[in-house]
């Protein structure tokens, strides 16, 4: 049998190709190697789904820190504001938080995914849950033709290939639909992790995994103190390091190797080093004979009180009415600049996205058609493009998978 189109990979960027695709009425068959739709779209944001950020494109295209140049085109198509409306006409109720972050009202990615995965049944979708082998290509017109699973074979004049990254590969983003387009002559531009956790070289990381951070502020600098990224917001210790919010955004910064980089960590940012000096010597004053490990805990977790008076220097059963000027302004400035030692990135199967990809230069950045084949598009995270945290890297792939569902 033949189709209008062939999408291989029902993930976010698939099935919303096909959801584009079912409304013109073609005759679609998505093919996915899991028995079922969105399956790493049901686990994103926590289990939340973080849908899309609720900013101008503008915004967007600023959060998207490789390659925005190649999305021009396909923004000024479907805006943000289209893809909230598109899913609220789903009947997924959305609502927007701090960041201008959009995730559905009750809290639940799967909604999203049953959501979707109902209308493009209902609107007809042949869906087989399948693993691609193979893109078959016409060599004398060097077009598209079908796909093969194994021995089975499929046809149509236009492929989607949508299989994702090679992050989360138990979701199915094994990286088999580059494997593919390689062997159809595309370029892939190194992988690598991006919005990942980052392992250090402080013991202190270990002794203090499961402490979350709130409210301080992260920045990051190279070596040579050139400063690629600060924010303010949420972190947490682990086992091997560091993770949460605000280092899965940072390490989007960080390119090349992790130990290329320092990071430092402000406790106070809200109180300069001289009212922090202050704070700490009214905490003392109320605590003058008592033990300098008994007079931190209006002032930090209980649990960082031991990393922190081990790094000062200062004897935790020193009284406080006996530290010096020098050893308080130590403690201030540990305060104010807790340092952190990247060594690596955490390995890709643990990062949100993949960075790299096929390389934009041999897609039409306003089809999303390849410029080597004929009838092969292009949509989400295989493609050379990702963006930080916030719903940006979601709103990729729904760009990406519209303005190739048009099929031009």
């Amino acid at each position: 049998m033949k189709y209008d189109v062939i999408i291989i990979g029902g993930g976010a960027a698939g099935s919303f190709a096909a959801l584009q695709l079912l409304k013109r009425q073609k005759k679609v068959l998505l093919l996915e190697q899991n028995n079922f739709i969105g399956k790493k779209l049901g686990i994103t944001g926590k289990g939340r789904c973080n849908l899309t950020n609720n900013s101008s494109v503008d915004e967007h295209l600023q959060n998207i820190p490789h390659n925005s140049r190649f999305l021009y085109s396909a923004y000024s198509k479907i805006t943000p504001q289209n893809v909230i409306n598109i899913f609220e006409e789903l009947g997924v109720s959305l609502k927007t938080e701090r960041g201008k972050r959009v995730f559905p009202v009750t809290d639940k990615a799967k909604d999203v995914v049953e959501a979707l995965d109902y209308k493009i049944r209902e609107l007809g979708v042949k869906f087989q849950g399948r693993k691609v082998t193979e893109i078959l290509v016409s060599d004398k017109e060097k077009s598209v033709c079908g796909v093969k699973c194994g021995e089975m074979e499929y046809f149509s004049d236009y492929v989607i290939l949508a299989t994702g990254g090679v992050s989360y590969p138990q979701t199915g983003s094994d990286g088999s639909g580059m494997k593919m387009a390689k062997e159809l002559g595309h370029s892939i531009i190194k992988l690598s992790p991006s919005l990942v956790p980052v392992e250090c070289e402080e013991v202190f990381c270990n002794n203090l995994m499961g402490v979350t951070l709130k409210n301080v502020v992260l920045t990051v600098k190279t070596k040579s103190n050139r400063r690629v990224f600060s924010e303010q917001g949420e972190m947490l210790f682990t086992h091997y390091g560091v993770s949460g919010p605000m280092i899965l955004s940072a390490s989007a910064h960080m390119l090349g190797e992790a130990n290329k980089y320092k990071m430092d960590i402000d406790l106070k940012p809200a109180l300069s080093a001289e009212r922090l000096d202050d704070r700490i010597r009214r905490d003392f004053d109320k605590n003058l004979n008592r033990a300098f490990k008994n007079s931190l805990n209006d002032l930090l977790p209980k649990r960082l009180i031991e990393t922190i008076i081990e790094l000062s220097g200062i004897s935790p059963d020193k009284k406080v009415n006996v530290i010096t000027k020098e050893e308080r302004t130590k403690l201030c400035k540990l305060m104010k600049s807790l340092s952190l030692t990247p060594k690596a990135f955490r390995p890709l199967n643990e990062a949100i996205i993949t960075r790299g990809g096929i390389d934009v230069r041999e897609i039409d950045p306003k089809t999303m058609q390849s410029k080597l084949i004929k009838g092969l598009y292009f949509a989400g995270e295989i493609i050379d493009v990702d963006a930080y945290t916030g719903g940006f890297n979601l709103q990729i792939a729904f760009a990406t998978a519209y303005v190739a569902s048009l099929l031009n």
